[in-house]
């Protein structure tokens, strides 16, 4: 993996070089072996939260690591084009808007001490911008390339965290046009239903049900490129112990091992129906 600045990220993109990168400052990783006509995101993957803001920080490592999502990026890992952050949400949050990326209170806790200073603003904002100057390019090249595009837009949640019974997976479509994507929304969360998981975990889908795809990734892409579905797709945490922080890795391997196949199927099937 080479270190490359988001000019010659994009600069690769533009010329359909394949390349795999992390950006200058760590902030995110991707990799393209192939302008293939779909894109695998995990935005809330990362855990990485700079030096400068620890002593300022109010929650602990344990408490941003339960809102992140941990492995979403190695579940879509061996698909031709992955972007993925290596930041922590609580540093900045790339599935927000620039103007509410930066928390000031999280889950009903206050994050700062004192109030974030204004260069420690900027410093995160720079980087939520350069992510989507990224985003940007890549769907432009693969929507250009091959007139639409499709994005799983790969999330996770806890489960434990609801006090009713709550699907394995939920794909959220509040965003995305019913008319022209409805049908292979629906394709997509009866495939997520039908895996087969280990450890005596029964796969569940359901639409909307625990949350309803309003994040930024989703809208962004949605509003700037008229021809591109993002799915977001959340898969309940019963990969790992929510509470202790433990992460089931054969769980991992059989959602990485079974998207390999569906992915490509919800994708010929996308490209047949538009």
């Amino acid at each position: 993996m080479r270190r490359l600045s988001v000019a010659e990220i994009i600069e690769h993109i533009r010329s359909e070089i394949p390349f795999e990168a992390v950006a200058t400052d760590y902030s995110f990783t991707i990799k393209i072996e192939a302008y293939a006509p779909y894109i695998c995101g995990a935005v809330h993957d990362g855990h990485q939260f700079r030096k400068s803001l620890w002593e300022n920080c109010l929650h602990t490592a344990y408490e941003r690591w339960y809102e992140e999502d941990p492995c979403t990026k190695e579940m879509v890992q061996s698909h031709p084009i992955v972007i993925a952050g290596c930041d922590s949400r609580f540093e900045y949050d790339l599935n927000r808007a620039p103007s509410t990326a930066i928390y000031e209170d999280a889950w009903g806790k206050q994050l700062w001490k004192l109030p974030l200073p204004k260069a420690e603003h900027e410093h995160s904002l720079e980087k939520h911008t350069n992510f989507y100057k990224v985003v940007h390019a890549l769907v432009h090249q693969i929507e250009a390339k091959y007139g639409k595009a499709l994005v799983f837009d790969m999330h996770s949640y806890n489960g434990k965290r609801w006090d009713r019974e709550v699907p394995t997976w939920n794909l959220g479509t509040a965003n995305i046009d019913e008319n022209r994507f409805g049908e292979i929304a629906a394709a997509w969360s009866a495939k997520l239903g039908s895996m087969q998981l280990p450890n005596g975990i029964i796969s569940t889908s359901k639409i909307n049900d625990t949350f309803q795809g309003n994040g930024y990734f989703l809208k962004y892409i949605t509003n700037n490129f008229s021809n591109t579905l993002v799915l977001a797709t959340e898969i309940a945490k019963v990969y790992c112990d929510e509470y202790s922080g433990i992460i089931y890795p054969e769980v991992v391997r059989a959602v990485e091992e079974q998207l390999k196949d569906l992915i490509p199927l919800q994708l010929k099937e996308f490209q047949e129906q538009l």
